[in-house]
């Protein structure tokens, strides 16, 4: 138990640094990023959903939501 707890630590403790060191070299982190690209992302699975019902198991979904590229972007 004691392991898990301070694994944990370890790891915020990175997390926290890494970000630090980013603004430090001139990088942002996006943190509204994913409540902005919620919307779209429920607009896709609900699109995707109604092809599947009108066209069968054949049509194709892109579920790829999510741009890495906009999540760490230079100010």
């Amino acid at each position: 138990m004691f392991t898990i707890i301070k694994s944990i630590v370890w790891i915020i403790g990175i997390l926290v640094i890494a970000y630090f060191a980013l603004g430090y070299f001139g990088y942002q982190v996006n943190l509204n990023y994913f409540t902005y690209s919620k919307a779209r992302c429920e607009q896709a699975v609900t699109d995707c959903t109604n092809t599947v019902i009108h066209k069968g198991i054949d049509s194709k979904c892109n579920f790829n939501c999510v741009d890495p590229s906009l999540i760490i972007k230079k100010k």
